[in-house]
């Protein structure tokens, strides 16, 4: 708001620590924080007013079209994306009996079934090598066992 920064706020609070002194500084701090509260207060309901003035009169619409005036005056590239990206919503937007519209289904369903597919091939890897590792632990176990037999003797 006047663009202090932190030295400015430390030199006004030693110069306020000094004129003021240091027994009445949080009251005239508590009245400087409510006085504050009370602009900020005033200043949102007066731009409150403004905007329901605003939206009241067609004001807003306008600025709304001034802007995206602007916008393109100054970003042309831009403001001819924004309007691929809304025709690209419009071509998104298909009839479902429409052939393109059978096709698109079409591909969703073969898509769920390559997607289930390779979901069934991932488990199966994974069970089969489960089985394996079981197979091989199993294997270990038992030479484990016959070792200590052939030490005994």
């Amino acid at each position: 708001m006047f663009d202090l920064g932190w030295t400015e706020m430390l030199v006004v609070g030693i110069v306020a620590l000094i004129v003021v002194g240091p027994k009445d500084l949080p009251v005239l701090f508590r009245r400087v924080g409510q006085f504050v509260g009370k602009a900020k207060g005033m200043a949102r309901e007066f731009s409150s007013a403004m905007n329901d003035a605003a939206d009241q009169s067609g004001v807003r619409q306008m600025s709304t079209d001034l802007n995206k005036s602007l916008k393109a005056a100054t970003n042309p590239v831009g403001a001819a994306m924004d309007g691929v990206k809304e025709a690209g919503k419009s071509l998104a937007d298909l009839d479902p009996e429409s052939e393109t519209g059978k096709l698109s289904a079409q591909r969703k369903a073969d898509a769920a079934k390559i997607q289930a597919a390779t979901a069934r091939a991932a488990a199966e890897r994974k069970a089969r090598e489960a089985q394996e590792a079981l197979e091989r632990a199993d294997a270990m176990e038992a030479s484990l066992k016959e070792t200590p037999e052939a030490d005994k003797t």
